[in-house]
């Protein structure tokens, strides 16, 4: 009889987003009211840029025609993006990234999941707290995580890296034994950015430990303020111990298109072995490459007419996150993010929980939020926003938030 993977057990209830829906779900199917207004999920709204469009036009017909017929992409990606991506994104930047350090995929998600099948199953995971779930979920599928601690919500063998007002949700280095490092910067859920100086202990601390840091850039396009680096390759030595993660969703509204792009240097290497090496072995194994049409609509956003123009939906999205802020702090809540990033991090009000205000909110102003608890232990008493709604809507929620008592 054939048996199962028995992590899989061991996740902790369903997956966090999984769990909003449903519960919006059920209030929707019971409750003849207002419209509700969804600030949880981190989805754009709006419409793909007019270059991207035009770039998925001319693609589509090159598809339809057999002088410009493509097949199966690449699996490491098109020629014609990686090249764009390293010119843009890291060059440009003074970062010594070349294309053949560049791997497309289907974006960030994919590839934070994914990433942890390169690295063997004793390995020491350390995370944030609050985290973006994927981190954790992936490593508990791959059986790397221990006993779960039901007083703690902790697994024996994660490192938990708190993240909270006092260190101003940059966490402090390990005093544990740490292998595999995740940190996101601008951070996913708390809209915390982090200094080129605080970035620079992580690197020494991994390249001192033999640790691998994994990188998730995925919001950098949001970053707004002087001195926070936009990839971890700005940072001295990060070639030897970063692997970094970005996603073509929160900058160029890829969401429905799925675009990403994994950066493994030649420098990173484990026991004798280049991680680049093992990557580009997975990659041309599991996966077939990102289809053609949307590799080009990847490559757009770095045309003139792309980024001006992709410049304006990430200012469209900052100005929802400002008036947010704003709006609530005026009302009197304790909030963070919303500088640069698209998430708004508030304290819950009084003693209510995450999970108790999520059905305050849901139920006596008809908006939804996400628990901070949903993130992990030290995302209790928060709660996260997003601001990639339409303007009207973010407009309308501070209004309804301000005229319920909670």
């Amino acid at each position: 009889m054939a048996d199962i993977n028995r992590n899989y057990l061991d996740l902790q209830g369903s997956y966090l987003f999984s769990a909003i829906a449903k519960k919006v779900r059920e209030y929707s199917e019971t409750h003849d009211s207002r419209r509700i207004i969804r600030l949880g999920i981190g989805d754009v709204t709006l419409p793909l840029c007019h270059a991207v469009t035009e770039a998925l036009h001319k693609a589509v017909d090159e598809m339809g025609n057999a002088a410009t017929f493509r097949g199966y992409a690449p699996d490491l990606g098109y020629d014609f993006l990686r090249n764009a991506i390293a010119e843009n994104d890291f060059k440009a930047r003074g970062c010594d990234i070349s294309a053949d350090e560049i791997f497309v995929s289907d974006g960030a998600k994919s590839d934070s999941g994914n990433i942890q099948e390169i690295f063997g199953p004793d390995n020491i995971v350390a995370v944030c707290d609050p985290v973006y779930p994927v981190y954790v979920d992936s490593n508990i599928m791959a059986g790397r995580h221990g006993k779960y601690n039901d007083a703690t919500g902790t697994f024996s063998r994660f490192v938990y890296l708190p993240c909270d007002a006092g260190n101003g949700f940059c966490p402090d280095l390990p005093k544990e034994k740490a292998d595999i490092i995740y940190l996101c910067y601008p951070n996913n859920p708390t809209g915390a950015a982090i200094t080129k100086a605080e970035l620079k202990k992580w690197v020494d601390y991994a390249n001192s430990t033999g640790a691998v840091i994994i990188y998730d850039a995925a919001y950098e396009a949001y970053i707004t303020e002087e001195g926070i680096p936009h990839t971890i390759y700005e940072i001295e030595g990060a070639r030897e111990c970063a692997i970094e993660l970005h996603s073509f969703s929160k900058n160029a509204g890829f969401t429905g298109l799925r675009l990403g792009y994994t950066v493994v240097p030649k420098d990173l290497k484990r026991g004798g072995t280049e991680l680049r090496s093992l990557w580009a072995r997975r990659h041309g194994t599991k996966y077939n490459g990102a289809p053609y049409i949307v590799q080009r609509a990847g490559e757009a956003v770095y045309s003139p007419e792309g980024k001006r123009q992709v410049a304006e939906q990430v200012a469209f999205y900052l100005n929802n996150a400002k008036y947010i802020r704003g709006n609530l702090e005026a009302a009197g809540f304790t909030v963070y993010g919303g500088v640069n990033s698209p998430y708004i991090w508030l304290k819950t009000p009084g003693n209510l929980s995450s999970w108790e205000f999520f059905d305050e909110l849901l139920s006596k102003a008809q908006i939804v939020g996400t628990p901070g608890s949903g993130f992990g232990a030290h995302g209790e008493g928060y709660f996260r926003l997003t601001a990639f709604g339409k303007y009207e809507d973010a407009v309308e929620a501070v209004s309804r938030i301000k005229e319920t008592a909670f």
